[in-house]
């Protein structure tokens, strides 16, 4: 069994969520948003649940290069854990940096850029489709006999030192640490959509390796959060799509192939000359600019919390007994945690369709339940607990279902 630290992590990234959140609230700084800090939290739950599937390819193909090509046994010391980390970084910066660099990559790492905050919370969205694109950056260390389990180690240790660099409330840091290691300033500018951060900053520990390649931009004035073309929806399936689909209408749009196939390496903005050429990410007004949101009312949005914390809590059980269950069962449960985050997402944007979608989401949540405890033999209590659920819930959900804005579509 491989564990990821950032699994057994969950606990302590909501803790200090909760921390930033109250701190912040007492400072009346307002960097939190209910619907902005849901979605990127439903991002990184819907990596999780796809990644125990995707995993099967990419921890699956490092492990096959290690077991018949390595050119070494490393023996299991501090010492190469502290080297493989080192290298793990290195190789995470170029894998960062590509993508960055290729329209097709973006795809996968744009989701962690889209927030138009940055807190905590915006750590914790993560794409579910980055490691297809990525995780070939690695493989060399699968060459010179780094273990996959000391791959998942050093992996997971780097992403959580990347958790708490996701805040803006520490500001700058000693200079010997700056010039070191990646910091929160260091880390604002990377998530910047202004034209001059844009592309910068790409290291994951250790700053140095953007120092080293000239991508490293010190932070001057306060940055604006986001992508270029704003997502504008709290769905986390769509924006894991959503850079596809535009690819796609582009792809579509070019007569030539060779430029089809050259658009899907180029930089992501790129278009042949004749059709304009490259469209550069146009500067944005601080004074000015206004952020993506939809007003619900207060009664759906306590609904919706409440809601979403059973579903953590059985995101949490799903991840945890992954090794126990079988591809059917994993399945369904995926699906329909991938289904409740639509369902919550479709509920903050006033969609026409979400209160049927959430009302059907209760039933499947409800057969969920009853087919994982089907074999406890507690049929009859199951059964009434789950009975129970399914009612006050609708009931609760038709009072909630009148929200303030006229339904989207």
């Amino acid at each position: 069994m491989i564990l990821d630290p950032t699994v057994i992590a969950i606990p302590v990234y909501f803790l200090l969520i909760g921390i930033e959140l109250i701190v912040h609230r007492l400072q009346a700084v307002k960097s939190y948003r209910l619907n902005d800090a849901i979605t990127n939290i439903n991002c990184g739950v819907t990596s999780q649940v796809t990644g125990a599937f995707l995993k099967v390819l990419s921890i699956g193909v490092y492990t096959i290069i290690f077991e018949r090509f390595r050119v070494m046994d490393l023996p299991s010391t501090a010492l190469v854990w502290a080297i493989a980390f080192i290298a793990y970084d290195f190789f995470y910066y170029w894998a960062h940096r590509m993508s960055h660099q290729v329209n097709l990559f973006w795809g996968g790492h744009s989701v962690h850029h889209q927030s138009e905050e940055y807190n905590l919370s915006v750590a914790l969205r993560q794409s579910s489709t980055q490691t297809i694109w990525t995780f070939a950056f690695y493989i060399p260390m699968a060459l010179v006999g780094v273990h996959p389990i000391l791959l998942v180690s050093v992996s997971g240790f780097n992403l959580l030192y990347q958790f708490w660099i996701h805040t803006e409330s520490i500001n700058k840091l000693p200079k010997w640490f700056e010039a070191v290691f990646n910091t929160p300033s260091h880390h604002r500018v990377h998530h910047a959509r202004n034209p001059k951060y844009i592309d910068k900053n790409h290291a994951g520990t250790f700053i140095v390796w953007d120092k080293l390649f000239g991508t490293f931009k010190a932070e001057e004035e306060r940055p604006i959060y986001g992508i270029t073309k704003n997502l504008n929806s709290w769905n986390p399936v769509w924006a894991n799509v959503a850079h596809y689909s535009d690819m796609w209408g582009d792809i579509k749009s070019i007569p030539k192939f060779t430029d089809k196939i050259r658009y899907v390496f180029e930089k992501p903005g790129w278009l042949p000359d004749y059709m304009g050429g490259y469209r550069a990410p146009q500067d944005v007004d601080a004074q000015s600019y206004v952020k993506f949101n939809t007003e619900t009312a207060a009664r759906l949005n306590i609904y919706v919390l409440v809601q979403y914390i059973l579903l953590l809590a059985g995101t949490s059980l799903f991840l945890f007994n992954l090794e126990q269950m079988q591809t059917a069962d994993k399945l369904i449960f995926a699906g329909v945690i991938i289904f409740s985050v639509i369902s919550f997402g479709a509920l903050f944007e006033n969609r026409s369709w979400a209160v049927p979608i959430e009302s059907l989401r209760l039933i499947f949540i409800t057969l969920a339940a009853l087919y994982a405890f089907a074999g406890l033999n507690v049929e009859s209590l199951t059964i009434i607990v789950g009975a129970s659920f399914l009612i006050v819930f609708q009931i609760w959900l038709m009072l909630v279902r009148k929200v303030p804005l006229p339904a989207k579509a």
